[in-house]
């Protein structure tokens, strides 16, 4: 299952952008941020892909949600202005933005391209 990050737990695993100026990532493998809202339909449908991505690529990539309506500050941290928002954080190097709904096969190809994980 992914997992939910507030303000704190963020700052913990992903990123102090508080204390920080440059990127620098704090995991040790690369991870997906989902930026979603309860009422958004399409954050509906990427939850349930998210989610078996999350067992299938388990000590591959990490999968976290950012709920926008109760983590605004971290939204607004990122520019997040549509959702659903898919960061894809590798281990090294920046992040990339995606916006919309995007199917499995979307997210697959991404960790390919972008983590270089199968």
């Amino acid at each position: 299952m992914a997992e939910h990050l507030t303000k704190e737990s963020f700052i913990e695993k992903v990123f102090d952008f508080e204390k920080e100026k440059e990127w620098k990532f704090k995991g040790q493998i690369p991870c997906v941020i989902d930026f979603y809202a309860d009422w958004c339909g399409p954050c509906k449908m990427v939850a349930p892909v998210l989610d078996e991505l999350s067992t299938e690529y388990v000590g591959k990539v990490v999968i976290y949600k950012i709920n926008t309506e109760e983590q605004q500050e971290l939204a607004g941290a990122f520019g997040v202005r549509s959702i659903p928002s898919i960061l894809f954080v590798p281990v090294d190097g920046q992040p990339q933005m995606a916006t919309g709904a995007m199917p499995k096969e979307g997210f697959q190809q991404a960790f390919k391209d972008i983590f270089n994980v199968e």
